[in-house]
């Protein structure tokens, strides 16, 4: 008997390979006139205003039970803090399709984080594909060692591999809890809510200018759209997605993003794809591709 389409489920995985993807083309041009950390705590705050009303009118706005928001605010402190706000950051001194290689990674770790807990079996394939996708990183690296000297390309570089494992780490957080998580939209509210506080101190802490005047219009266009897009509607279609696939079937859309971006990226910003990126971008998707592939019984 065939198994009934999941339609919801399909666009909700459409929606994360898209959206996302199309977010580093964004983060980049929002943080050409403002300052990183602006850009990621206004992105969070607008998107909490977003769901806060969403949650108002349907009358579902609740207090969370301390259990709860603990479980809330660990997320949020290491996929939107950590994870998002360092990718922003990076962005400012690393191009969107490096950025969005980079972050392609994820999976790679979420499956070696998934083995040292239990959720995941070790297996001779998946630690090949590690291997061949972490071979992938020597390629973008492997002419250009001598930009890590540059101190604010090194801290861009630094900033994404530090996100990329706040990543891996929150989406394995949220596969081993999701089902604690009871209402998406109020989980979301107190996420982004509490990033955008965190973010905006930390944005007057390390941002050099506070002039609001040098901010253009496209990169505030920019930061709507990634509120709107990249956290409201993006981040609902991932947890929704995690609900009802592992955390490992989820974080390969990565390479998708990979993809969208690196494109977007070329057409939009003339991003130079070297032939080493290119070759980077092929082993480190196939990496990901042998970690998680299985047969169909």
């Amino acid at each position: 008997m065939s198994r009934k389409i999941d339609l919801r489920l399909i666009l909700a995985l459409l929606g994360v390979a898209v959206l996302w993807g199309t977010t580093y083309l964004a983060i980049r041009v929002a943080v050409q006139t403002i300052p990183p950390w602006f850009v990621t705590a206004m992105r969070q705050g607008f998107a909490a205003l977003i769901l806060l009303v969403i949650l108002l009118r349907k009358k579902e706005f609740v207090w969370l039970s301390w259990p709860n928001l603990k479980r809330n605010l660990i997320l949020s402190s290491l996929m939107l803090v950590i994870a998002n706000g360092l990718t922003t950051v990076g962005e400012k001194t690393i191009p969107s399709g490096l950025t969005s290689l980079i972050a392609a990674l994820s999976p790679l770790l979420v499956f070696i984080g998934s083995v040292s807990i239990g959720l995941q079996k070790p297996s001779l394939k998946g630690f090949l594909g590690v291997l061949i996708g972490f071979l992938g990183v020597a390629f973008i690296f492997r002419e250009g060692l001598g930009d890590l000297l540059d101190p604010n390309y090194r801290m861009g570089i630094l900033s994404l591999f530090v996100a990329i494992s706040g990543w891996a780490a929150g989406t394995i957080y949220t596969k081993k809890y999701s089902g604690q998580l009871a209402n998406i939209f109020v989980d979301l509210f107190y996420q982004f809510t509490f990033a955008a506080v965190v973010q905006l101190i930390l944005a007057f802490i390390f941002s050099d200018s506070y002039a609001v005047t040098n901010w253009s219009l496209h990169s505030f266009a920019a930061v709507l759209y990634l509120a709107v897009f990249g956290s409201v509607i993006g981040y609902f279609c991932y947890l929704y997605a995690l609900k009802r696939v592992t955390a490992i079937e989820v974080s390969i859309l990565s390479y998708l993003n990979t993809v969208i971006a690196l494109f977007l990226g070329w057409l939009i910003l003339d991003e130079v794809i070297t032939t080493d990126f290119l070759i980077a971008t092929v082993l480190i998707i196939f990496g990901v591709f042998i970690t998680n592939y299985k047969k169909e019984h």
